[in-house]
């Protein structure tokens, strides 16, 4: 039972974080000290607890960043750097914020120009990659699994109509721009056509925070057209509603597929 317990917390921590079931691994080996020095389990988990988050933040902000390096891959800032920050602090705390160098080069370049011509802005970043492998999976997304991607959320104003750096949604995702009467409504086709998952996130997301904030149509326009100017950027998937009233004309600009999850609530950038 013992064993079967580890695998099963070696096994979320790898889906969740790619790093943490090997840092399990390692803390375990600190386990029967542990129990030699104290006989109150309540007080040998605690501390098993905290000496595995010691070890996971060594390991996440100091270590991983310098092994990633030589493989081609660089963590985006974990604060706000170059007029981009990671929309919450867990995109860092779970390894989500690996990309390669020409894409974080790229977003920089896009955040410094979405400042120079909005001063004040900075730019938002959701999901990326995790630091190693090709093809491991960054779920729940099907792809993000070569570091060649990266997520970013829409822009906004606030309730008085003022453009704001914030975002709606605590993780980032699961808050849409829904479409207008008349629009193609892609989330109802797909729902409809038993692609369940599509709408997945606009279910269990929170929307309390919606009425809070609009959504900047002229700021994100050009936030998409920046990036499809780019020379590096292969695709950009957003809503197709969304393509059609921001009158995005860019052959970059596609549709991601029933298969995956909506694009009404960020904008995903992939390399070529």
């Amino acid at each position: 039972m013992k064993i079967f317990r580890r695998f099963i917390a070696f096994l979320i921590l790898s889906i969740l974080t790619q790093t943490g079931g090997i840092i399990y691994l390692i803390n375990t080996t600190t386990f029967k000290w542990i129990n030699e020095k104290t006989n109150n389990k309540w007080l040998a988990s605690l501390v098993k607890l905290t000496t595995f988050l010691l070890l996971y933040c060594l390991a996440t902000f100091l270590i991983v960043p310098i092994l990633a390096k030589p493989l081609g891959r660089v963590r985006m800032p974990i604060r706000t750097t170059n007029h981009i920050r990671p929309a919450t602090i867990w995109t860092c705390l779970l390894n989500r914020n690996y990309v390669r160098p020409v894409l974080r080069d790229m977003a920089f370049d896009v955040a410094n120009q979405m400042a120079t011509k909005y001063p004040g802005t900075t730019l938002n970043y959701l999901d990326c990659s995790f630091p190693f492998i090709n093809g491991f999976p960054l779920f729940p997304h099907l792809s993000h699994n070569d570091s060649k991607k990266i997520d970013l959320s829409f822009c906004y104003n606030n309730i008085q109509g003022i453009e704001t750096n914030e975002v709606p949604s605590a993780i980032g995702y699961g808050i849409c721009e829904e479409p207008r009467p008349g629009e193609v409504n892609t989330a109802e086709d797909c729902g409809n056509r038993g692609f369940w998952q599509y709408n997945i996130l606009r279910v269990i997301v929170p929307q309390g925070n919606k009425v809070n904030f609009t959504f900047n149509e002229t700021k994100t326009k050009d936030l998409v057209e920046l990036f499809a100017s780019e020379d590096a950027t292969g695709k950009i998937f957003i809503e197709p509603h969304l393509v059609k009233r921001l009158k995005l004309t860019s052959n970059k600009i596609r549709f991601h597929g029933c298969r995956a999850v909506r694009h009404d609530d960020h904008i995903h950038v992939q390399l070529k």
